[in-house]
């Protein structure tokens, strides 16, 4: 992507990282590995990142931005039952934010977005191997991939002509083996009626323990950690800089915003407006379980819902919630969960522990990875809505590459911030 800033800066000393979410830790192990002095700074709010199913979902070519979303939209309304939820109280966040979704699902963008979401996947379990490899910590990848389950005939014959239609780019689907079916049908005391399993996908063993192994990756690099809230970001003689809450100035030869949902108001702050939403998520965990611990990933999807077994116990997640981050948690979520568990009749030690994220979402479900026109140091890398922990490793290599000046792994010129106008 021809860039007149990078020509300008070619060779960074140092940089600063906003966001300690998977997709700034590996953006600033990134940068550090290449020689590159990172400070990353983070508020130590809870991520997405740690919250989600752990799914390294490269199956997931074709952009949420669809006529077929579209049309589902309404029997997967929440109140319908659904995983779909458009809270009253936020309408003005999410009505602006739909009527963009909505422009993105033309044909022509939806081509595109598959286009630049399967360029971007094609190394993303690659990167993980070689990101993990380097800290010391490649036991925390599997690749079993993952079933997918359905409760009633007529589900599992549409889902099972569903994905064997899609573009999956890497992945590949096949009916599961009588036995696998036997060891599925285990695990609930409903009736399966049918499951596929989805080959190169994967997931991470242990949520908690990917954030300290890339941490401690990190400060063994040599890097820098701060916890503070930046407050604003300031642009000087075409060159960013940022101000913590504290009052702390930090300026850098690059400056990532890589702070997730929070990432729009930084941009703000110098004037660039991004039409990004907090799509909330909610799940509940119990270590006390008899799910097998060497099970891939489980969706059941009837009732959009993927159940993972971590090293620390089992998760049930589910729900899209287009609404503001600072709004309080619907506890009807974890409540929706917790009868679909019992429902079920899965290993689970209810009620379970609690959690809430947002997942920061742009309309065309594509990220934000890219060079500011702001500032000739300032760089992004956030929206990466159900991708984040997909895309995190390729998406640091990209960045670190884009402000050394060098070809990244993939075209980013899909994902610049211009798009939007912004």
């Amino acid at each position: 992507m021809p860039n007149d800033f990078l020509s300008r800066n070619p060779d960074p000393r140092n940089a600063v990282v906003i966001g300690g979410g998977v997709i700034g830790l590996s953006t600033a192990l990134a940068l550090q590995m290449r020689g590159v002095s990172t400070v990353l700074i983070d508020a130590s709010s809870p991520a997405a990142s740690w919250g989600n199913a752990g799914h390294i979902a490269v199956e997931q070519v074709e952009p949420l931005a669809s006529r077929a979303t579209i049309r589902s939209m309404p029997r997967r309304l929440f109140w319908r039952g659904g995983a779909l939820s458009l809270p009253w109280r936020d309408i003005g966040a999410w009505l602006p934010f739909s009527l963009r979704l909505l422009a993105a699902t033309s044909p022509s963008r939806f081509a595109a977005g598959r286009t630049a979401l399967g360029d971007a996947l094609d190394d993303a379990m690659g990167a993980w191997r070689r990101l993990l490899d380097r800290i010391g910590a490649r036991d925390l990848l599997i690749e079993d991939g993952h079933f997918i389950v359905w409760e009633s005939d007529a589900s599992a014959k549409a889902g099972r002509a569903h994905w064997a239609a899609a573009d999956m780019g890497q992945a590949a689907m096949r009916d599961v083996t009588p036995a696998e079916l036997e060891r599925l049908a285990a695990l609930a005391t409903v009736p399966i009626a049918g499951a596929v399993h989805i080959s190169g996908s994967g997931q991470i063993a242990d949520l908690d323990a990917l954030g300290a192994a890339l941490r401690a990756g990190f400060d063994a690099a040599g890097g820098a950690r701060i916890e503070a809230r930046v407050d604003r970001l300031i642009v000087e003689a075409g060159r960013a800089a940022l101000t913590t809450a504290d009052g702390t100035h930090h300026t850098a030869d690059a400056i990532v915003v890589a702070g997730g949902a929070a990432s729009g108001a930084l941009l703000e702050s110098i004037g660039q407006r991004v039409p990004i939403i907090a799509e909330r998520g909610y799940h509940i965990q119990s270590a006390e379980t008899d799910w097998p611990a060497d099970m891939p990933p489980v969706v059941f999807e009837d009732r959009s819902m993927i159940v993972t077994r971590f090293r620390s116990g089992l998760r049930a997640a589910s729900f899209v919630e287009f609404g503001r981050g600072a709004s309080p948690a619907d506890p009807r979520k974890w409540a929706r969960l917790r009868s679909h568990v019992a429902a079920l009749g899965l290993s689970f030690g209810l009620p379970g522990a609690e959690w809430m994220g947002a997942r920061p979402t742009l309309p065309d479900y594509l990220p934000a990875i890219g060079q500011s026109d702001r500032a000739e140091n300032l760089f992004y890398a956030f929206g990466h809505q159900h991708l984040g922990l997909t895309l995190a490793a390729t998406t640091g290599d990209a960045v670190a590459a884009l402000a050394a000046g060098d070809a990244a792994p993939f075209d980013l010129a899909p994902f610049d911030l211009k798009r939007f106008g912004a």
